[in-house]
């Protein structure tokens, strides 16, 4: 059975009601100011791309008693294609054109960044981290680090890139996301149960993502001075004005995990559990397991977001979510009492990108319009491990 994790979202409590008319407007809740703010974004996907209910027709040719001879995968999920990086590409070279892109649209170079992460499921080799690989291709010469979580290594960069940025340590961080999750999709399958454990992986996808994030104002314990107290003004003024005019940037962060799932979603290979055996270097997914794993989690982290945001449901314009099949929106829909068009469906044309699948989903926002300036979205992530986490964003 393959992953639904947000099938598992418990239901939030109904709305409540629209208060009567009164003399007296009810005030906005206050929103925290923030002390990052996201710049920019971009996603490189890679040209090639592999018809999923193709890929699956090919794999029963080549192991025809195992493999099912109908497209059992992309007929359940509704993922049609995925994108496929060159054979000479690494996930470093797809970190690296994303990169550029998001620093060339603000109009800096590799000179401007105080720190390099790099967020993904995915890395170049076991040793260096693969954020000096994409450093040294960008040329970028600041510090750098990796920060790994399965599909929620974007979201968890993105988190420590805030957290850093608050203590005046860094102003602008770049948090650069290359995934190749198709390098570990096994294609001679000796078993039922094998192909069971590798359904999964047949809609997992490529790409290449970027998030720049830099400082709002002065940094926070910074001594006092004149930008402190100037920022201090503009925040509190701005909060006086219409919702589009308050300072924009990352309003609040929730997340959570239940550890003891960690075997659920896999790829064993590499590692000192099994450093040198072929046979798990494959991506090993109980899909049963997973879903069940994802159960213990709930939406809590969401309402503690919003909660500590200062907004609700209703404020949020966009909702960007993890995606691995096109049927468990309507969960997601359900669940949180979210309604369709605040959502974006990428799964079906590209797949699951790991981490870089909420980039993707601002992106497209952007770009048709749906997410403007001053807009409220709701980035939602859910990861093996198992993890989830939300982050609360005025654009």
């Amino acid at each position: 059975m393959l992953p639904e994790p947000a099938a598992v979202l418990n239901p939030a409590p109904a709305r409540p009601t629209e208060p009567s008319a009164s003399p007296q407007p009810a005030p906005h809740r206050h929103s925290p100011r923030p002390v990052a703010r996201i710049v920019d974004v971009a996603v490189h996907l890679p040209e090639r791309t592999r018809d999923v209910a193709g890929a699956e027709r090919d794999l029963h040719r080549r192991n025809p008693k195992v493999a099912p001879r109908l497209p059992m995968v992309s007929r359940l999920t509704g993922v049609r294609r995925v994108h496929v990086a060159d054979d000479d590409q690494q996930a470093s070279d797809l970190a690296v054109v994303a990169s550029r892109s998001v620093l060339g649209r603000a109009g800096l170079g590799p000179q401007d960044v105080d720190l390099l992460i790099f967020a993904s499921a995915t890395q170049d080799m076991i040793e260096p981290a693969t954020s000096h690989i994409t450093a040294a291709k960008l040329g970028v010469r600041a510090p750098v680090m990796d920060v790994k979580n399965a599909c929620n290594s974007v979201l968890n960069g993105i988190e420590v890139a805030e957290a850093l940025i608050g203590t005046g340590r860094y102003r602008r961080v770049l948090v650069a996301c290359g995934e190749m999750p198709t390098r570990g999709v096994r294609w001679d399958v000796p078993d039922r149960r094998t192909y069971a454990m590798s359904a999964a992986g047949y809609t997992m996808s490529d790409a290449g993502a970027a998030v720049l994030l830099e400082a709002t104002g002065a940094p926070t314990g910074a001594s006092s001075g004149t930008d402190t107290f100037e920022d201090d003004l503009a925040a509190e003024l701005a909060e006086l004005v219409a919702p589009v005019g308050r300072p924009s940037g990352i309003l609040a962060s929730a997340f959570t995990a239940e550890s003891q799932h960690w075997d659920v979603g896999m790829l064993p290979g590499g590692g000192t559990v099994n450093p040198r055996d072929p046979e798990r270097s494959y991506f090993e997914i109980d899909g049963s397991r997973l879903r069940e794993a994802f159960l213990a989690l709930g939406s809590g982290p969401v309402g503690q977001a919003l909660d500590q945001a200062g907004v609700t449901m209703d404020d949020v314009a966009l909702v960007a979510v993890h995606q691995v099949a096109v049927g468990y929106l309507e969960d997601v829909h359900r669940a949180l009492g979210v309604p369709a068009d605040r959502t974006i469906v990428t799964v079906a044309d590209h797949g699951n990108l790991a981490s870089a699948t909420l980039p993707l989903q601002l992106v497209q926002a952007l770009e048709s319009g749906r997410l403007r300036r001053g807009d409220v979205v709701l980035l939602l992530g859910l990861a093996g491990g198992i993890s989830m986490g939300a982050m609360v964003v005025r654009w």
